[in-house]
């Protein structure tokens, strides 16, 4: 089964086309931890001891908040998950992430700061596999 963790030039070029004039954009995050980090060619953030994938993706969301909060975006929901009670038995997530952003540009902006990228490593050393959604309201029901 094929793993996801990085989004392809071409998954950006379709995601810049399709939302950049829809204002804000909710990206929904679907998180498999890998069960033991792994920081191959990531030395400069591999910590002194081992780590689980899940403390991986913490130290990555600890370094990224400032950042996310500097670009406007917000985390709106970070939850566990398990069980789909309508999906596949043979697709299990471990986590649920949430986060608003102003506009596309806004999110290309955070996505490409230096001071984020320098710790992004953590993600990748964390997941085992991913999904991206990128979301934009249709109604607000509240």
């Amino acid at each position: 089964m094929e793993k996801y963790v990085n989004a392809t030039p071409e998954s950006g070029k379709k995601f810049y086309q399709d939302f950049h004039d829809k204002g804000k954009v909710i990206m929904l995050n679907l998180l498999k931890f890998r069960p033991m980090a792994d920081y191959t060619n990531l030395e400069q953030l591999k910590p002194e001891n081992e780590i689980s994938g899940e403390e991986a993706y913490q130290l990555y969301m600890d370094n990224t908040l400032p950042e996310l909060k500097k670009a406007g975006s917000r985390i709106i929901y970070y939850g566990k998950s398990k069980d789909y009670i309508i999906g596949p038995d043979s697709e299990k997530w471990d986590a649920v992430l949430l986060v608003e952003h102003e506009s596309v540009m806004k999110f290309m902006e955070f996505a490409q700061n230096e001071d984020y990228l320098k710790n992004a490593g953590h993600r990748t050393a964390a997941l085992e596999d991913s999904r991206l959604l990128p979301t934009n309201e249709i109604k607000n029901y509240t």
